[in-house]
């Protein structure tokens, strides 16, 4: 690969700043809470002790300031890999490409980046409104099968592909997990378990409004194969991290448990709690 990138390659907008991003190398600390809501955004923030950066582009809202003495970052990715792709490349890109002169670094810049969210349980025995940490993941998405050389497979995805038993989604699949020293930051978290990572929220989910889902089983199948909890960001996060040198954790407060047909009774407060759990843990 060339040192030099073109214009095409690394787009950036009229003031030098990534393109959907909007943000300068400066505007971002080397912690990053990642969420997929914008509104959720400024929930976090509001816990900062200072707020220097405040910037969006479309989805993508970033605020950066100081948190008990430290640095912090929290970004809305919107929903879906397709948005994380933009994301992990573009954070990938301010710390380790130099933007003026589209060259990569000689000084590799590992980022540490938080995950938090809120997921669906295929396992009839999480409660919710409870922390769950992602250990291992499976994307249904297809994502990294457009990159070179991600290569990833452990027990859990050996027993995965082996017993998935649907034939057109399985070439779609990819495997990854977490960064094992970022687990200290939770380790007091009530359950880690495996997470699937799917392209949509209705059929990919096991949802039917006037269109059938491919299998009304899918989700128990799913939990039969090892999988504890769904969203729809995680394995994106996970790999592209593995590929371009970060670390990554993912916490999600469960607020569905699609088995048993149980919803959080307060998503409001259970996202409160979720804020106020991670920060306690990340920063001290």
């Amino acid at each position: 690969m060339l040192n030099k990138l073109a214009a095409s390659e690394l787009v950036l907008n009229d003031d030098g700043s990534v393109y959907h991003l909007n943000l300068l190398p400066e505007d971002i600390a080397d912690k990053i809470i990642l969420v997929g809501d914008p509104d959720r955004v400024a929930k976090v923030s509001n816990y900062f002790d200072t707020v220097e950066i405040k910037k969006n582009k479309r989805e993508f809202y970033t605020h950066t300031g100081t948190l008990r003495g430290e640095r912090i970052t929290v970004m809305s990715t919107g929903i879906g890999t397709e948005n994380i792709d933009i994301v992990m490349n573009e954070l990938d890109a301010l710390v380790n490409i130099d933007l003026q002169n589209k060259e990569f670094k000689t000084e590799h810049k590992a980022l540490e980046l938080f995950r938090m969210g809120t997921c669906g349980s295929v396992n009839p025995d999480v409660q919710v409104d409870n922390m769950l940490v992602t250990q291992n993941v499976v994307g249904l998405d297809g994502l990294m099968h457009f990159y070179q050389d991600y290569e990833f497979e452990n027990e859990f995805s050996k027993n995965f592909l082996e017993k998935f038993p649907y034939a057109k989604i399985k070439p779609m699949l990819y495997f990854s997990d977490w960064s094992e020293d970022m687990g200290e930051y939770y380790k007091d978290a009530k359950y880690h378990g495996n997470t699937a990572t799917f392209p949509g929220f209705y059929a990919p989910q096991g949802r039917q409004l006037r269109l059938k889902a491919l299998d009304d089983k899918f989700l128990e199948t799913l939990n039969e194969l090892g999988v504890t909890n769904f969203e729809m960001e995680t394995s994106a996060i996970y790999a592209l991290s593995k590929l371009l040198g970060h670390k990554a954790i993912t916490v999600n407060n469960v607020i569905a448990n699609r088995r048993r047909g149980e919803f959080s009774a307060d998503h409001h407060a259970s996202e409160k709690n979720l804020i106020n759990w991670v920060l306690e843990r990340i920063i001290k």
